[in-house]
């Protein structure tokens, strides 16, 4: 029995070696802020690995071989979901289990969130407002090190946000609405709840009305504040059963369910009245086309995607946008491309920017025509509002048409933008939301989810681009915004089978957009 202990007990800090090893500086500086509420600040800022942060949970008693919930929760915070497995968790498990055994507070994810989205840009500005309360000599180099200092100072409480309010609104409206959101919250949800129902980015306010939706729920909750004459105020909460509003069952509900997360804008579209990203800059933006045909070695010539790539010139030339398409790029020349577009500097007068790739892939990447792969995150996180300051703030968009697992057997007319079998399956899985930069401001839409293979016409080409150019002309005139659009490309793609009625495919995308995403109605018809 002892031995067994002792082989438990040796298993977990292992596993917590492990996940330290995996963590740079700046995860470490955000464990630390996630533990401000749990562990004293001195004990903290001595702490040099997270190693020391763990060590310091375990003494506390919030963490022990039995329980590992609350290292699994932080780095569900800070994004670091690769990591959970070695914890024996999932992204979903977590959300799961979040509203019964969360121990970050609302507070706490608030500031966190806050801390993501402020650009150096901004941070600049801030410290320039609150020079007057901050260290003369110290030089402040991240959001959640400011942060510090005003908690340490007594300017910022659980209670009192109105220093960080006043400060918002000088910097960025969208900063000050993630602020809002949480004192909104505060009103709504019980005291003792100790974790938002999700994270706050899919929290939506419609007229003083508040829409929030646990992972796994089948209700929605309708919280509204209203608000009395003596300054009081009372939460009115009443539910409503998804099922019967999506005219959704079964098995339909439960996928729908399984990615609320990420699709809740698309189930919670009718009642969202989110403001629209800025579109009247003097130029649309530019929309990159990569559209890789032959290949070096094994894998095969992808007939039918000339005509994706002059499609997708065609919509977006008439959507406004400047595009530019590349043939039959080595994974160094999509790098390399991606480098320069990072660095130009005319983003700056556009409203948007746009990357389509049509490739052969795998597992959250894409193959160059030298048959080397290079991940989707790694293309994306050239646009960050880090690396590319001019697209800070501004929606980022990327299509990808590739195949994200093993091909199966197709008949003749359909291919699969897959490698020939081989031991690609064994690749580690990646799903588009851990593709996507861990902040606001982007678009993932993936021709088809994880693990699977994605459809190409030889002659008509890929369902994907077809069926995304053919609702973009459609409901672009209609007033739709982008998720909107590609709802119905979910549903138009899903429809379709093979002519021989085998094989299906379902588009998948992923986004932490913060506003509507709405494209200018262009004065000319559509091209077709």
């Amino acid at each position: 029995s002892s031995n067994m202990e002792h082989d438990v007990s040796l298993k977990f800090r292992q596993q917590l070696l492990l996940i330290d090893e995996n963590l740079v500086a700046e995860d470490l500086a955000a464990l630390k802020f996630l533990c401000t509420d749990l562990l004293p600040f001195r004990k903290l800022e001595s702490a040099k690995s997270a190693v020391d942060i763990f060590q310091l949970l375990i003494a506390a008693e919030y963490l022990n071989e039995e329980d590992t919930f609350l290292v699994a929760e932080l780095l569900y915070r800070m994004k670091c979901h690769s990591l959970l497995k070695k914890l024996g968790y999932t992204k979903e498990k977590v959300q799961e289990c979040l509203p019964k055994k969360g121990r970050v507070s609302p507070y706490r994810q608030m500031l966190y969130e806050l801390s993501e989205n402020i650009t150096n840009e901004m941070l600049k500005d801030i410290i320039f407002l609150l020079q007057n309360h901050l260290p003369k000599r110290r030089i402040i180099v991240s959001a959640l090190e400011l942060l510090i200092i005003l908690e340490k100072k007594g300017l910022l409480t659980e209670n009192n946000v109105q220093m960080l309010e006043e400060v918002c609104m000088n910097v960025s409206p969208d900063l000050l609405e993630t602020v809002n959101s949480y004192k909104r919250g505060k009103v709504c949800l019980p005291q003792q709840e100790n974790t938002l129902p999700v994270k706050e980015s899919s929290v939506s306010h419609t007229r003083g009305i508040r829409v929030f939706t646990s992972p796994q729920a089948k209700h929605l909750a309708f919280s509204e504040v209203v608000h009395f004459g003596d300054g009081s105020s009372m939460c009115k909460t009443t539910e409503t059963n998804v099922a019967s509003q999506f005219s959704l069952s079964g098995s339909g509900l439960e996928k729908a369910l399984g990615h609320l997360e990420i699709k809740s804008a698309f189930f919670l579209s009718f009642l969202q009245k989110m403001t629209s990203y800025k579109m009247d800059r003097p130029h649309r933006g530019f929309c990159l086309v990569i559209n890789n045909v032959k290949f070096d070695r094994s894998l095969q010539e992808r007939k039918g995607s000339c005509k994706d790539a002059g499609e997708l010139e065609r919509v977006f030339t008439w959507l406004g946008l400047d595009v530019r398409t590349y043939t039959d790029l080595t994974s160094q020349e999509i790098k390399n491309l991606m480098q320069t577009w990072q660095r130009l500097q005319d983003h700056k007068d556009r409203d948007c920017f746009i990357c389509c790739i049509l490739s052969h892939g795998e597992s959250g990447a894409i193959y160059g025509k030298d048959e080397e792969l290079v991940s989707i995150r790694t293309i994306m996180s050239h646009f960050t509002a880090k690396q590319c300051p001019q697209l800070a703030e501004k929606p980022k968009l990327f299509f990808i048409q590739a195949c994200q697992g093993k091909e199966i057997q197709c008949p003749v007319y359909v291919e699969a933008d897959a490698r020939i079998p081989d031991l690609s399956y064994m690749q580690r899985s990646v799903s588009p939301s851990e593709s996507i930069p861990e902040e606001a401001d982007f678009l993932l839409g993936m021709a088809t989810i994880d693990g699977y293979v994605s459809f190409r016409h030889i002659q008509q080409g890929a369902w994907y681009i077809q069926a995304l150019c053919s609702k973009l002309q459609l409901l672009v005139p209609r007033g739709e915004d982008i998720l909107s659009i590609l709802t119905e490309v979910n549903e138009d793609v899903s429809r379709r089978v093979d002519r021989l009625g085998t094989k299906k495919q379902m588009p998948q995308p992923a986004y932490t957009l913060r506003r509507k995403f709405i494209f200018p109605i262009p004065r000319d018809p559509p091209p077709s």
